[in-house]
């Protein structure tokens, strides 16, 4: 074999295990790379402002992922974002005054939902919905006070 076919075996190996790499690269960031194939059971809780939650988010309690986001849909009724979570059937004793906000990690920013657990000996179960509910933080919205409350100090 000659040293030229070698090199060229040798960079389509290096260019194969790169484009391997960068698909895993690309399954962790969009959240399909940890799917968890057990049962779950479904809640619901209502935020007023979702910010950029995606289906497939990661539901998080204590730091650990406890379930999965399922399906984001607007309700018309009391104009607020309904957020179907997937808890899986091992966690089947969160407290029902469980409190639910939506969280951002990472350096993408990526949100997700955090629980918070209450004291309650009663349980929720499958369709049980979140009462207390914190919505997402805005950046923008965050800016905005805070110039206009720049602003305001100005005119004094």
């Amino acid at each position: 074999m000659s040293k030229t076919r070698r090199i060229e075996i040798l960079v389509g190996a290096f260019m194969a295990a790169g484009l391997v790499a960068l698909f895993f690269l690309a399954m962790q960031v969009s959240n399909l790379g940890s799917m968890h194939g057990g049962d779950t059971y479904k809640i619901l809780a209502r935020f007023d402002n979702i910010g950029g939650l995606k289906v497939k988010a990661p539901v998080t309690m204590a730091g650990v992922e406890v379930g999965r986001v399922l399906d984001i849909y607007y309700d018309a009724k009391d104009f607020r974002a309904v957020v179907v979570m997937g808890i899986y059937s091992q966690f089947d004793a969160v407290p029902d005054d469980t409190f639910a906000k939506i969280l951002t990690a990472g350096l993408l920013g990526e949100q997700y939902v955090g629980l918070d657990p209450g004291g309650s000996s009663v349980v929720l179960k499958a369709g049980s919905e979140i009462a207390v509910t914190q919505s997402a933080l805005v950046l923008e919205d965050v800016i905005g006070q805070f110039i206009y409350g720049k602003a305001q100090e100005g005119a004094k």
